[in-house]
């Protein structure tokens, strides 16, 4: 996958659109990102043990990682991922400004 966990993205399509956040999670199996504060739900929990609270809590769910695109640290647009191969190394480069992206 272009998108690495740290990596900070911007969503790109959907109800989150121009949201930037960082990527906490990502599921390369279904091709999913989890990113903070953006596509956040509410989930209802029950209290399971003496003492413990219930109530609504807010949780990031996954989004498709097509809807988002990486910020580049240089210019600091969202651009496509692009690769170059360094020293037997293959390295993430901006499509933008050529600049290597950690």
């Amino acid at each position: 996958m272009r998108i690495k966990k740290g990596d900070t993205v911007e969503i790109i399509r959907g109800n989150d659109k121009g949201k930037k956040g960082e990527v906490l999670t990502v599921i390369p199996k279904s091709e999913k990102i989890i990113v903070k504060g953006v596509n956040v739900r509410k989930k209802h929990t029950k209290p399971r043990k003496q003492g413990d609270e219930g109530g609504i809590i807010q949780t990031e769910c996954a989004i498709h990682s097509s809807k988002a695109n990486v910020v580049c640290p240089k210019c600091g647009k969202a651009t496509k991922v692009g690769y170059v191969i360094e020293k037997d190394e293959k390295v993430r480069v901006c499509k933008k400004c050529g600049a290597k992206l950690k």
